[in-house]
């Protein structure tokens, strides 16, 4: 994408992006970002959004196509994971949408960009996950603007 400003943000920004080949989004995400995002998505990959309202395929510029699934979320990552081929699946929220794939024990690695700027109450992550499975750290990154954090799960 053009614009912004080079700095450890958007080196793992784009490192993020690039090892991506499809992502997987819950309807509110989708209406919250549609108008912002335009007709150039910054995602250049293959976009599944769950929902209960059909709707056509989105082809967008830059390789974005936005896909409505109805079927659930296994569905919708069956959809994703043929689509990205050898690259990752990213789970791209809301909160809502990533808490039904940590509670199907469907995601494998978690990355948090923490912003610290208050929007408001939100929603809390991993309320109602329950024992049994870990974070184990993988990489902690602090910058001025983000601390950047992935963690593995284990059993």
């Amino acid at each position: 994408m053009t614009g912004g400003e080079e700095n450890r943000d958007s080196e793992l920004m784009r490192e993020w992006f690039d090892a991506t080949g499809a992502v997987v989004m819950g309807r509110m995400m989708y209406d919250t970002g549609e108008e912002f995002w335009g007709d150039n998505p910054p995602f250049r990959a293959p976009v599944f959004v769950l929902t209960h309202r059909p709707r056509p395929t989105l082809v967008k510029e830059g390789g974005t196509t936005f896909t409505f699934v109805t079927d659930g979320i296994h569905s919708a990552l069956d959809q994703a994971k043929a689509a990205a081929g050898d690259r990752n699946v990213d789970i791209a929220g809301g909160a809502s949408t990533v808490q039904q794939y940590l509670k199907e024990g469907l995601i494998d690695e978690l990355q948090l960009h923490v912003v610290p700027a208050l929007l408001g109450e939100g929603l809390r992550l991993f309320e109602g996950l329950g024992a049994g499975r870990r974070l184990e750290p993988v990489s902690v990154v602090g910058t001025p603007l983000a601390t950047h954090l992935k963690y593995r799960f284990v059993k």
